[in-house]
């Protein structure tokens, strides 16, 4: 491992042992298991097809661009985690318990950050008003799982770079074909 990335981690251990420490950590563990829930992906399929049905037009092509970003951000999504095989905190780090357990052993990069900032960024773009809000919940998403142990702060970030890359890449396609 290069040197560079021996530093990076370690800041990266860090900064997640910091926030693990909090007293309020543990406090809060029960609000943001309910917020990382809303990440678990049933919702955001209920969403796209209850605004295509409600609103044929925006909401079809709301629909259309989630599918096929999730279609490019699952595989990818599963090809990173499982390359990469970066251990989970409470496996590489041995006095820190998640406060949840994790759907799989790996933990680079997250996908609920991922899913999140795919349906943010699809927010925005098909209802602008919406998009702060949008991506405060896809924030809180993301925070929430370092919060609740499953994840590093990298893994986070990484997940959200997945996801909004994902999302204009489909943006690109949709809009295409909408025009």
């Amino acid at each position: 491992m290069s040197t560079l990335l021996k530093t990076f981690t370690t800041c990266d251990v860090r900064l997640f042992l910091w926030i693990a420490r909090r007293r309020r950590a543990r406090g809060i563990a029960a609000v943001f298991r309910w917020v990382s829930r809303l990440g678990d992906g049933y919702l955001y399929l209920a969403a796209g097809l209850g605004l295509a049905l409600f609103e044929p037009v925006r909401g079809t092509h709301f629909l259309a661009a989630g599918l096929l970003a999730f279609a490019l951000e699952l595989p990818l999504y599963l090809l990173l985690k499982h390359t990469i095989r970066r251990a989970r905190p409470n496996d590489a780090i041995g006095h820190v318990s998640a406060f949840i357990t994790p759907s799989d052993a790996f933990s680079f990069p997250s996908g609920h950050s991922a899913a999140a900032f795919v349906t943010a960024t699809l927010v925005g773009h098909f209802y602008t008003a919406f998009l702060l809000p949008a991506l405060l919940l896809a924030f809180l998403i993301s925070l929430s799982r370092v919060i609740l142990r499953v994840h590093y702060p990298t893994d986070i970030l990484a997940g959200m770079i997945l996801g909004l890359s994902c999302a204009v890449t489909a943006l690109c396609f949709v809009s295409a074909g909408a025009a």
